[in-house]
């Protein structure tokens, strides 16, 4: 049998330089295509200072972005963190766009550069350009030319009404734009890059309009109902209540808010729908790009590629990110998104090649087809986070993992294990895992319900409890008051059982403490 020619490395020593960068990039991207399948848009890769590193921290990881006092207090925190050595920084940062854009630091050595152009430019890489979550709601091609016309549009502004009023108005919008998302499909939004001409295209129609919404508040007829009653389902209709897209609302239907505040409104909840995927798939993407720089390390060591001092490296990085605590670790918070997707992406490949009589029950369709990466591929396309637990997480890896199910509840002394290793208990486990990672339980139901046209103008605002958690007063109440100051009027908070519609809650109304101008 003939052996395989020795092969010289990629680099034996921690300095990189542009050429070896190269080389390993080429040595990857044959891995990536010719054995994973991937398919990736075009990289574009830039090395950058610890400087830049935590400036691109600072505005939430964009290349682009307007400026808000926020970007500059969270660089502060960070910059003095790292420097008192209390926090390291990322070895990477990656982009959304097309072309995918991956930030690697100087400081890194030769090793950890080959692992995260694996890691970044072609597992998040796949990621962002299959899943559909992705495909959906984010426009790959435009976001950087969006944000480009965002960070100029906002200058203008500051320069033609003043930094403190565009500050006051993207204050608010930066406390609702978690509440600033539209959660269902709609009609697919145009180009990212056409918004530039249609903000004029906006400006001269609302020039040339009247609002209809003032004009048709209903009118009391004499001895009749009152406006308030004969003009609810009217009201409701015209304004398409309820609506959780909070931001969405104000931009439309705010009484006071003059153009330039609703683009920055807009501009706002178009940033915070791009993040909207990432909120929902941070398992299964980190997983996806893990089990990628896994498997391609691997193969180039495999090939010669790399030196074992390097595998080494790599192999105490990757155990690392991949580390999960128990539950009665000091350093436990909660369930490590890399440890927890690396884990299933890896059980999956399991299950494909060599199943037990236990994952042939519990995965008829997968178990033992032989076709490892076709099926993750498929799952990286298909799933965000609670499903893909759903479907695939197995009690083998639940055994390994040793997981199990508690009810923490405050009305008793004592927490009860609800779940364990038995056929229930699995089911149970993998529900209650999958419950964690779905963010329409974790985060709040907000909606706007009604709006007093006829009367004082209040917006009123139902919170929908579904665990029978309240939401937090301080909080509420400053929320409260950011909503206040866009719409101009008061306004009201209920909190309300999601099953029986009973009030649970109605905190005091609140009204704007500034005057928008």
């Amino acid at each position: 049998m003939q052996q395989a020619t020795p092969r010289t490395p990629l680099f034996t020593e921690a300095d990189w330089d542009y050429d070896k960068i190269r080389r390993a990039y080429d040595a990857i991207e044959n891995i990536a295509f010719g054995e994973l399948g991937l398919e990736i848009y075009p990289n574009q890769i830039e090395v950058i200072t610890a400087e830049q590193m935590l400036d691109a921290y600072s505005s939430v990881g964009m290349p682009l972005m307007y400026k808000h006092w926020s970007f500059g207090k969270h660089f502060a925190r960070d910059e003095q963190l790292y420097r008192k050595g209390l926090r390291g920084l990322a070895y990477e940062i990656v982009i959304n766009s097309s072309p995918c854009i991956s930030y690697i630091m100087e400081e890194n050595s030769m090793t950890m550069q080959t692992l995260v152009i694996a890691h970044a430019a072609f597992g998040h890489n796949h990621f962002f350009k299959n899943n559909n979550l992705f495909q959906q709601w984010t426009d790959a091609k435009g976001i950087l030319d969006y944000l480009e016309f965002a960070k100029s549009y906002i200058a203008r502004c500051e320069e033609r009404h003043g930094a403190q009023n565009v500050e006051i108005v993207l204050d608010a919008a930066h406390a609702l734009m978690n509440h600033g998302v539209h959660r269902y499909p709609r009609k697919r939004t145009l180009d990212l890059r056409e918004e530039q001409r249609r903000e004029a295209e906006r400006a001269a129609y609302r020039e040339r309009i009247y609002n209809d919404l003032w004009r048709t508040v209903p009118k009391a007829a004499g001895g009749g109902a009152t406006p308030q009653q004969s003009g609810l389902g009217e009201r409701k209709k015209l304004l398409n209540l309820p609506e959780e897209n909070v931001l969405y609302f104000l931009e439309k239907n705010a009484p006071k808010l003059q153009s330039w505040q609703r683009e920055i409104l807009r501009i706002v909840r178009r940033i915070s729908q791009y993040f909207y995927p990432q909120k929902q798939t941070k398992v299964m993407n980190e997983g996806c790009a893990t089990f990628v720089h896994y498997h391609i390390m691997n193969r180039l060591f495999e090939q010669g590629l790399l030196t074992e001092g390097a595998m080494l490296e790599f192999l105490h990085s990757h155990t690392s990110v991949i580390f999960q605590p128990d539950f009665d670790d000091p350093r436990f918070s909660g369930t490590n998104p890399y440890a927890l997707g690396f884990a299933m992406m890896e059980d999956i490949k399991r299950v494909c090649v060599d199943p037990t009589d236990e994952d042939r029950a519990w995965f008829p369709e997968i178990a033992g087809n032989g076709d490892p990466f076709g099926t993750l591929r498929e799952a990286w396309a298909t799933y965000r986070d609670e499903s893909f637990i759903l479907q695939f997480l197995s009690p083998h890896l639940m055994r390994k993992m040793r997981l199990f199910k508690l009810r923490n509840d405050a009305s008793e002394p004592y927490l009860l294990v609800t779940a364990i290793h038995n056929e229930r208990g699995y089911r149970d486990v993998r529900k209650a895992l999958a419950r964690q990672h779905d963010i329409a339980y974790i985060e709040p139901d907000i909606q706007i319900v009604d709006v007093d046209l006829a009367g004082d103008r209040k917006l009123v605002v139902q919170h929908r409890i579904t665990r029978g958690v309240l939401l937090d007063e301080a909080e509420a109440r400053a929320v409260q008051r950011h909503l206040a100051n866009l719409w101009g009027y008061e306004v009201r908070l209920i909190e309300v059982d999601a099953a029986t519609d009973a009030v649970r809650k109605e905190h005091p109304d609140v009204g704007p403490s500034v005057e928008l101008s």
